[in-house]
């Protein structure tokens, strides 16, 4: 399995799960978090997809979720989705208003 740290973008393969203690080769950042994980979220409740995970504080810090899932996408994770919408309602109102 391959993960990018969230910090530096470095991408390292893994032959196991990501254990909490695991940190970026590159920048020493925590691979176990929230910003690393498929289920962050920024736009959702408690930041996070998975209804049933506890809430973390400091999304960059290593933690215990039983839930977590290296993002298999690179880069950061989608915070414009609420921009989306909006850009969508506007258009639509645009329209009906022509």
């Amino acid at each position: 399995m391959e993960v990018m740290c969230h910090k530096c973008g470095h991408v390292m393969s893994f032959e196991r799960k990501v254990f909490r203690q695991d940190t970026c080769e590159n920048c020493d950042s925590y691979l176990h978090c929230c910003l690393n994980c498929e289920f962050y979220d920024p736009n959702a409740h408690k930041q996070c997809r998975e209804p049933l995970a506890y809430k973390t504080t400091i999304k960059d810090a290593q933690n215990f979720c039983e839930y977590f899932e290296p993002r298999h996408k690179p880069g950061k994770p989608d915070t414009s989705r609420a921009d989306n919408a909006r850009s969508k309602l506007d258009e639509l109102f645009k329209k009906k208003s022509d």
